[in-house]
């Protein structure tokens, strides 16, 4: 019986890809920033928008772009009064698709998690840190005036530079 079971076991673990059975080809990835609530947008490699929000957030994204293509996306995040920064998030070959070495065989490393998309993973989060904007007022007036020009008091109140 216990023959049995194991074989079955072995049988069907060959059908199957390794990383298939353990991983995912979608995960979902925490976003946030500091500050919280900036304003983001997610494209993927083909410059396709796939999400949009505010942080913190979470969202699904797909860990392959194709057979044998990982997916890379860009993630563009804005807040009033910080600068922009833009994050790249690719993904990478998953442990569990070497599994297949062992338990998948030839046909899961080569056909199914492949196409699948779950030989790929992406990281649980992404964190962001803004760096505050150089503040210029656009109402800044820049006057140059010849020293003839001034008035006595404002003479008197000049200091030399060296």
């Amino acid at each position: 019986m216990i023959k049995k079971m194991v074989a079955v076991s072995a049988l069907t673990a060959s059908l199957f890809g390794c990383a298939s059975i353990v991983s995912d080809s979608q995960y979902t990835v925490a976003l946030n920033s500091s500050p919280d609530n900036a304003k983001f947008v997610v494209t993927n490699k083909s410059g396709q928008k796939v999400h949009s929000g505010r942080t913190p957030s979470s969202i699904v994204l797909k860990a392959s772009s194709g057979f044998f293509q990982g997916e890379s996306y860009a993630i563009e995040i804005e807040k009033e009064g910080f600068q922009a920064k833009s994050y790249a998030l690719t993904s990478t070959v998953d442990g569990w698709y070497f599994g297949n070495i062992l338990l998948g065989g030839w046909l899961g490393m080569l056909i199914v998690d492949p196409a699948t998309g779950a030989m790929f993973k992406l990281p649980e989060r992404v964190d962001v840190s803004l760096d505050e904007s150089v503040a210029q007022s656009a109402d800044a007036d820049l006057t140059i005036a010849t020293i003839d020009s001034l008035s006595a008091e404002q003479r008197e109140s000049l200091v030399p530079v060296q």
